[in-house]
């Protein structure tokens, strides 16, 4: 590296790609049908590139593929002629021309970060930890029927999963239904019941209750209440105290919302997203969870296997999460579905991982 100019950005590009999924993605507040997602690309003066993707979920965040598009194309042109030797500071300087479209934001952090790491000759887990822990991915179970949830579950079991993230929210007693009938097809198998802000902290409590006496206890619950509702999430929290773990996803998009979580004792776990906050601001977010105490998640939104093991690095390098919900790729075809670091079983191993993410969009390699 004894070249400066291997830091200077030659040329970047946004562009929207589109996958098929195998089947609906359905949750509380909407469902995916395909991907449609924005990736960016650099390249360094030296031919080194770096991928970023953005991956938009409207009916959560808001955001649009068109904005966040039209954002990487403006972030491309400023991108142009600069240094990232300094990849922090140049980043920084881009986080308020995203103000409200964090999974863009996250696309340049995630291209910019993979060229640096290219160029260095190590895997991006390095920029966060001294060495990659294990990471086990749960399995998701959309929204779907009573027989949907059993086969979908089943299926998935024989397949090697044995942590089954179980979507609710649309119809609560049908919901009850749906987790019971996938605990009884997964023995032994533990149970997230993920309600994506469908309910209120008396339905949860009632729905919880009825689980147990179903014989089933869930190991984690994900967002039983709308976004705001943090005496909701604080009463949930204390009503189970000792038992269920509630976690915080929605709720906790920012540095500033955890520290608010904290301050509240709102929550015993929290979801971190590249796409909720970037990667920078996520992985401020984990490290001031895990010194309040705070049990860690790390989620996606519907990814491909570019984002999905960018996160995988994240997690794997910093260390401390317990819950892992990286499967999104499961639920792909074709090539954007494969990762090298990551098995049929949903398990991630980074200990000889290459250069920088390790994934190349197939049709812009």
């Amino acid at each position: 590296m004894s070249d400066p100019s291997w830091a200077i950005v030659r040329r970047a590009q946004a562009f929207v790609v589109e996958a098929p999924l195998l089947t609906p993605f359905r949750i509380a507040t909407g469902q995916h049908t395909t991907l449609e997602n924005v990736f960016f690309t650099i390249e360094l003066a030296n031919g080194i590139r770096g991928y970023g993707e953005a991956a938009v979920a409207s009916h959560i965040t808001g955001e649009s593929v068109a904005r966040t598009r039209d954002n990487l194309k403006k972030a491309a042109r400023a991108c142009e002629g600069e240094d990232i030797s300094d990849h922090a500071s140049f980043l920084k300087g881009f986080r308020e021309a995203f103000t409200g479209n964090h999974a863009g934001l996250a696309a340049l952090e995630m291209a910019v970060l993979d060229a640096w790491t290219r160029a260095r000759g190590i895997p991006l887990w390095k920029l966060f930890g001294i060495r990659p822990a294990p990471l086990s991915s749960d399995i998701t179970i959309v929204i779907g029927t009573l027989d949907e949830a059993r086969d979908a579950a089943a299926a998935f079991f024989r397949q090697g999963f044995r942590v089954f993230k179980v979507k609710v929210g649309r119809d609560i007693d049908l919901d009850l239904q749906r987790v019971l009938a996938v605990s009884r097809v997964s023995p032994q198998a533990r149970i997230i019941v993920d309600v994506n802000q469908a309910y209120d902290a008396a339905g949860t409590l009632r729905f919880l209750k009825a689980l147990k006496a179903g014989g089933v206890l869930p190991l984690l619950l994900e967002q039983p209440v709308p976004r705001d509702d943090w005496d909701g999430l604080a009463a949930i929290t204390h009503a189970v105290k000792g038992g269920v773990l509630v976690c915080a996803d929605e709720s906790v998009k920012s540095l500033a919302d955890v520290r608010r979580a904290i301050r509240m004792k709102a929550v015993s776990a929290v979801n971190i997203k590249l796409m909720k906050s970037g990667i920078l601001e996520a992985e401020a977010i984990a490290r001031a969870a895990r010194a309040a105490g705070l049990e860690l998640m790390i989620g996606a939104m519907m990814e491909s296997s570019l984002a999905i093991t960018a996160a995988a690095h994240l997690a794997a390098g910093l260390g401390g999460f317990r819950f892992v919900d990286l499967d999104t790729t499961y639920f792909l075809k074709g090539p954007l579905s494969r990762s090298p670091y990551l098995d049929g079983k949903g398990c991630f191993d980074l200990a000889d991982a290459g250069p920088g993410i390790g994934v190349v969009p197939a049709d812009r390699a």
